[in-house]
């Protein structure tokens, strides 16, 4: 393939998306130039560990009604006004065994990751805090509460993001440059981009590279996250049922999107895990699988997810836009 033909395919794209349910107009810009990333990778890998543990729903917490999402009992109901002891102890499990399991797999193979962290869930594991400072993973914030935010009135989101900032800065040192709220509203973005400090955030499936939406008046940067390549498939209905199913589909994912990059359209990956289910032995056995196999090619940028971002504003950047807004 020519470049020519590589060029014209990656030329200047401009999507206006008018959602009949809401009224803004999103207006996406794409990058005109070819992505390259360091070292002419092919892929840029982001493993990203979302650490909720500590911040779900619980009567402990605060809340009126236990957790039901993303645990081995698939399909649980909330228990409106009581605890859920099994659903309790199966959270436990993430941050007593499991955070362990994975952050020594990390290190044992080199790979950086990000972190989408729940404010409450690290103010309540310090020495979880201190282990990914250590191993200096990305942190980047996964809002104060692991809640659904469809619902939540927007005074009480926008203070959400700003404790959990703050957070960040008390037990990190640092304030985060990412977001993820996973279960966002419409609202979520314009709040994220309100606060300000944020390189990036993840709240979109919509894309295998980054872009940047003018939604809001300047360039923001959003990183598509997956809920596909992701452990929360071992929770779920026809999902991974063991180890194999998941490495196996990670790598077949990985080799595609570099065959892809061969061709001239290099792209991005991430993977979804969570302490409480990859970080069951029989499970993060696959994890080490693919690990094994990613760590050893040389297409593979593994990367986290703030230095994807630092190098799409150093390299694309939308054209004729100043920078005086970041």
């Amino acid at each position: 393939m020519s470049l020519d033909t590589v060029v014209s395919r990656q030329k200047v794209r401009m999507i206006y998306l008018l959602h009949l349910s809401f009224s803004p107009l999103l207006i996406c810009f794409f990058s005109s130039d070819i992505v390259c990333w360091p070292n002419d990778a092919k892929v840029a890998l982001n493993l990203v560990l979302n650490y909720e543990e500590g911040g779900e729903n619980c009567l402990l917490h605060g809340d009126g009604e236990s957790e039901k999402l993303l645990s081995e009992i698939v399909g649980a109901g909330a228990i409106v006004g009581q605890r859920h002891a099994n659903m309790e102890s199966l959270y436990d499990y993430g941050s007593r065994a499991g955070f362990w399991r994975i952050h020594d797999l990390l290190n044992r193979y080199n790979a950086p990751c990000t972190v989408f962290a729940v404010g409450m869930a690290l103010e309540r594991n310090l020495d979880a805090c201190k282990a990914m400072v250590k191993s200096n993973w990305e942190i980047a914030s996964h809002g104060y509460r692991w809640w659904d935010y469809q619902n939540v009135e927007l005074d009480v989101e926008r203070e959400h993001i700003r404790r959990t900032v703050q957070i960040h800065k008390d037990l990190l040192g640092v304030r985060p440059v990412g977001m993820y709220q996973g279960k966002p509203n419409i609202n979520t973005r314009r709040l994220v981009v309100e606060e300000g400090g944020f390189l990036y955030d993840s709240d979109a499936y919509c894309d295998d590279l980054p872009y940047w939406s003018m939604e809001h008046g300047k360039p923001h940067l959003i990183i598509p996250y997956t809920l596909s390549e992701n452990d929360m498939r071992f929770a779920s209905p026809n999902g991974f049922s063991n180890a194999e199913q998941f490495s196996s589909y990670l790598i077949d994912n990985l080799n595609y999107l570099l065959d892809e990059g061969k061709r001239g359209y290099s792209k991005m990956m991430s993977v979804g895990l969570h302490c409480r289910l990859v970080g069951r032995p029989g499970r993060a056995k696959g994890l080490e699988d693919f690990l094994k196999y990613a760590t050893n090619h040389p297409d593979v940028w593994i990367c986290r997810r703030d230095e994807i971002a630092k190098h799409w504003y150093q390299n694309h950047y939308p054209k004729d836009m100043s920078r005086s807004n970041l």
